[in-house]
């Protein structure tokens, strides 16, 4: 199971026709399905496939973000094309089957373009869409229908993504007028979903969800309804087809563990991302000290750029080492190609060949150092060690004297930045809210100052994530758990604790752990689908209603890793979260 390879195969297949439409062509996208296309390929890929254009369908012919992840410099050769000038050539369209693209389509065939259009659809697509576009094509332009089940975006192999917001306030929903009027939310996720397992080719044996959350209920239902009443999800089960009992399909929600989100990060993609913010494979440095023109925004994606792919789950340390040898290295080949060292008509020539490669190593050399340096800066500025520091403790350590005096000196001292003092007053309440003192702690973040309206998160997150809301994983209770946890405590001090900033573990973990030793109890994950009986799953596919986290996607990369050929996981989540955008969706509550 690979998200990206199932991306790039549709798209390898797409500027081709599938085979049908050989030779120059346009390829039409919309925003969503732009987003999804360049996770995988950059606008030069595209363009040397035959594809003579790339073009929203949605905004009278523009070229998409598409272009802007061909990070090599330049001017992108779509903005040169006179998109009006297309009439000979043929359009292959990649859409979402939305009414509104539907009805872009009868727009197009009213006034055509193109001399034909070959239509893909990243989802299953309504008969009602079908015939709507079937009678308004007159002319007979459309050669052909398919559905390509693209319908996420794949930031890692095993992490994939819908980008789509708001759906933390799905969860506290159920019944309400906002679940009524905002239903198209649930419907993105429910489709999203399906398409995750269309696109992997798998058929899960079981599906089991987060007993705490209504909505992961309601998903988990109406997944398993969509398998019943369509054959199109029959794939043979497992692997090979041995049968059944090998791929588990598991709906949680984010609420189970609203501590993870909170967390500074410490390695490359999700400290970029909880610091400087990384959306669709793109780092805004602009404003940044220090940084060139032609660094102000960049492309990090791991389809594109090596060094990225190598260290994307590195953390701060190791990433500094890695960044000085690129930087070393680089530096030899320039010595090794000096214009001063050009003797002969050979040389010169070696030289001019090497030059476009050189140029691009270059800005990816500078790329990085770029970013490091600016996460460098910001950990100083904002004290984020000694804050990251205590953050852990919080998340992993009942201590509550000790807790709460270093909270109540983080709170007074002004270098420890408001955001941060906001997300500690939060992790003290979650972990502290039945034996601390919150009003007390809301009071002296008011002191502190953090503003009266970030300081009602506090009521936000424990209504919406609270010990009545949640299930017990998070810090765990009852006798089982507290065993738990003291043989943790022991394995730690044992082992040790190879960095005191990522010693967190996500609920997540456990819950994957448990799942695969046969010990995750039907109480807290009910079974909409299967059994307890057969074997353990070989292949997860996990959904997360409400977001996933770069922390977690790292977690689960490293457990793929360590056990190749065992078991196979993949993360999918509404949305990928940092604090920010967390905090930002907890508004809506």
């Amino acid at each position: 199971m690979d998200g990206v390879a199932a991306i790039r195969s549709y798209v390898d297949r797409l500027v081709t026709g599938d085979g049908r439409c050989r030779g120059m062509k346009v390829l039409l996208l919309d925003a969503s399905t732009t987003q999804t296309v360049s996770c995988v390929y950059s606008q030069t890929e595209i363009l040397s496939r035959e594809v003579y254009l790339v073009s929203r369908i949605d905004d009278g012919g523009q070229n998409p973000n598409i272009e802007r992840h061909d990070d090599k410099g330049g001017k992108p050769r779509s903005e040169q094309k006179d998109h009006h000038q297309t009439s000979h050539l043929k359009a292959v369209c990649f859409l979402r089957p939305t009414e509104i693209n539907a009805g872009l389509i009868v727009k197009e065939l009213a006034n055509p373009r193109f001399a034909e259009y070959h239509l893909f659809f990243s989802g299953i697509v309504p008969s009602g869409l079908l015939r709507l576009i079937a009678e308004n094509d007159g002319r007979e332009l459309v050669r052909q229908v398919q559905e390509f089940y693209g319908d996420f975006l794949p930031v890692n192999e095993d992490c994939l993504t819908l980008n789509c917001r708001n759906t933390v306030a799905m969860t506290m929903s159920a019944g309400t007028a906002w679940a009524r009027d905002h239903a198209h939310l649930y419907q993105r996720n429910l489709e999203g979903v399906q398409s995750m397992l269309l696109a992997l080719r798998r058929q899960p044996a079981r599906i089991r969800y987060q007993a705490s959350s209504a909505l992961a209920g309601q998903l988990a239902r109406d997944v398993a309804d969509s398998i019943a009443a369509d054959q199109i999800f029959h794939f043979r089960r497992g692997k090979g087809g041995d049968g059944y009992g090998n791929l588990l399909l598991l709906v949680l929600d984010r609420l189970d563990d609203p501590v993870t989100p909170l967390l500074s990060q410490w390695t490359y993609q999700a400290m970029v991302h909880e610091l400087l913010g990384l959306n669709n494979n793109r780092v805004v440095l602009r404003g940044a000290p220090n940084i060139a023109r032609d660094l102000e925004e960049v492309v990090l994606s791991a389809q594109q750029d090596e060094f990225f792919r190598k260290n994307r789950h590195a953390n701060f340390g190791e990433l500094g080492e890695s960044i000085k040898k690129l930087l070393d290295d680089y530096q030899k080949q320039t010595r090794t190609h000096n214009v001063s060292n050009l003797n002969t008509i050979e040389d010169m020539q070696n030289f001019m060949e090497k030059f476009p490669e050189l140029r691009s190593q270059s800005h990816n050399v500078s790329k990085h150092v770029a970013i490091m340096g600016e996460l460098a800066r910001l950990v100083d500025v904002c004290s984020l060690m000694d804050v990251s520091q205590f953050e852990q403790e919080l998340a992993c350590a009942d201590d509550h004297g000790a807790h709460v005096r270093e909270l109540l000196d983080k709170l007074s001292s002004p270098s420890v930045k408001i955001p941060d003092k906001l997300r500690l007053g939060l992790l003290y309440a979650l972990r502290y809210e039945k034996n601390g003192n919150v009003p007390m702690i809301k009071s002296e973040m008011e002191k502190g100052g953090v503003p009266p309206e970030s300081i009602e998160f506090v009521d936000t997150i424990l209504k919406y994530a609270g010990s009545k809301s949640r299930g017990p994983g998070l810090y765990g209770v009852g006798s089982k758990d507290l065993v738990s946890k003291m043989t943790k405590s022991i394995l730690t001090s044992v082992q040790g604790v190879s960095n005191v900033y990522s010693q967190h573990v996500p609920v997540l973990m456990d819950t994957i752990q448990s799942a695969v030793r046969g010990k995750l109890h039907p109480k807290s994950h009910p079974y909409v689908l299967g059994s307890s009986d057969g074997p353990a799953p070989q292949e997860i596919i996990v959904f997360m209603a409400g977001g996933v986290t770069y922390e977690e996607a790292t977690k689960i990369s490293e457990y793929n890793n360590s056990n190749p050929g065992k078991v196979r996981v993949i993360l999918g989540g509404s949305t990928v979260h940092n604090s920010t955008s967390f905090l930002e969706e907890l508004k809506a509550l």
